[in-house]
């Protein structure tokens, strides 16, 4: 590595830190936390102020990790009690009496809406093992083994969770989803369910997922990988064929650069970044592609969304680590720029999240169910980690 990278990584470094603790989480810490019933609001306008006080039951799970995280790495008592008022929130307001979480709730925990997903309980399990690990409280560790076989459970019993279609189909999400939720408890358990559903998602992402003729991730295939050669079966999602990459990749460090799992990770960036950034309109991640090349359905399919830039940002960065490779650290060093250059609000802080194509703000709102307090500060914990383990 040059003197001239070096310094690059050690100034990303410096701002991620700095961005962290004295905007992203202050942003949320002020304008979020709820302190009457507990919890994080999370539709919040471009100021902070709160435009609906339904609650995301995925950014009660969310926060409540990130601030763990975030306790731990800097030792901040504030953010541990932000972590465990959202933990409180979940137990006390977000459990069907199924054991299915809902996915949203009033701001006193009153049930709004449940989805079929189990998303909802993937967050809360990985806010159990953060908070243990930060609190040194080992009855969240078991709580979070606890409520990832009971995820299992629900997965693999026939007619527990609704179909999504009239078809037998894989699904990419939570496929990938169980290996960084069974990685963040294997912080706090060594229970074997969890490094054998790491070792089942990665094998069923090569088998099933991973299209060599598409050179891409698909969103869903049949039962045995079959290509579905509909709208749906042809969907990529750059930004998650991207964190599936760094997954994979993090347990390859972990198990000391395991040549295969490198090879499988890095494979799926380069495809990510084959199909996702958009040179063509000023760089960033593109939502969805087809990958016969005609129109994707979605009709958000040419935006720029604040999460693919910054699961793009951590996966170019472990790429590098992992291998070394230059063409890595010149891919993270352009999603690095362009996020920075057209995401954070210089006015009021935080960044936005729905761009046009040409990095226009398409809505200026910090926060909705689906975008709040997770990936930007995620993003920022994790490279700072890897810029300070790259510098040596």
């Amino acid at each position: 590595m040059t003197k001239e990278q070096m310094q690059y990584l050690s100034e990303c470094r410096v701002h991620v830190q700095s961005d962290l603790i004295t905007d992203i989480l202050p942003f949320w810490l002020e304008n979020g936390l709820d302190p009457v019933n507990g919890g994080v609001y999370t539709c919040l306008d471009r100021d902070g102020a709160l435009m609906d006080t339904t609650k995301s039951v995925w950014f009660q799970g969310r926060f409540g990790y990130v601030a763990a995280l975030a306790a731990l790495v800097h030792g901040n008592d504030e953010y541990l009690a932000a972590s465990k008022s959202c933990i409180d929130f979940i137990e006390a307001h977000c459990f069907d009496t199924d054991g299915h979480m809902f996915f949203s709730v009033t701001e006193d925990g009153k049930p709004v809406q449940k989805r079929r997903y189990v998303f909802s309980e993937c967050f809360a399990a990985i806010a159990f093992a953060e908070y243990s690990l930060a609190a040194d409280d080992p009855s969240y560790a078991d709580k979070a083994v606890e409520l990832f076989k009971r995820i299992l459970k629900m997965i693999g019993t026939p007619g527990f969770l609704p179909a999504k279609y009239n078809f037998e189909a894989r699904g990419h999400s939570i496929t990938m989803m169980l290996i960084n939720v069974a990685n963040v408890i294997a912080q706090v358990s060594d229970d074997p369910v969890l490094e054998e559903q790491i070792d089942r998602s990665i094998n069923e992402l090569e088998r099933y997922f991973m299209k060599p003729e598409f050179k891409t991730i698909l969103e869903m295939v049949g039962p045995e990988g079959e290509f579905i050669d509909t709208c749906a079966g042809r969907t990529i999602n750059p930004g998650h064929c991207m964190e599936t990459g760094w997954f994979i990749l993090d347990i390859a460090k972990q198990r000391g650069w395991d040549e295969r799992l490198v090879r499988i990770g890095t494979t799926i960036i380069d495809w990510a970044w084959q199909w996702g950034w958009d040179e063509e309109c000023g760089g960033g991640m593109i939502n969805f592609r087809d990958c016969k090349n005609f129109p994707p359905q979605d009709y958000s399919q040419d935006m720029k969304f604040w999460w693919p830039q910054c699961e793009t940002i951590i996966a170019a960065l472990y790429a590098y680590q992992a291998t070394g490779k230059e063409k890595y650290l010149d891919m993270h060093r352009k999603a690095f720029d362009y996020a920075y250059r057209v995401f954070p609000d210089i006015s009021y802080g935080e960044w936005y999240g729905y761009l046009h194509r040409d990095g226009t703000v398409a809505q200026p709102a910090k926060g909705n169910l689906f975008k709040g307090p997770f990936h930007i500060p995620r993003m920022m914990l994790k490279t700072a980690e890897l810029y300070t383990e790259i510098l040596g």
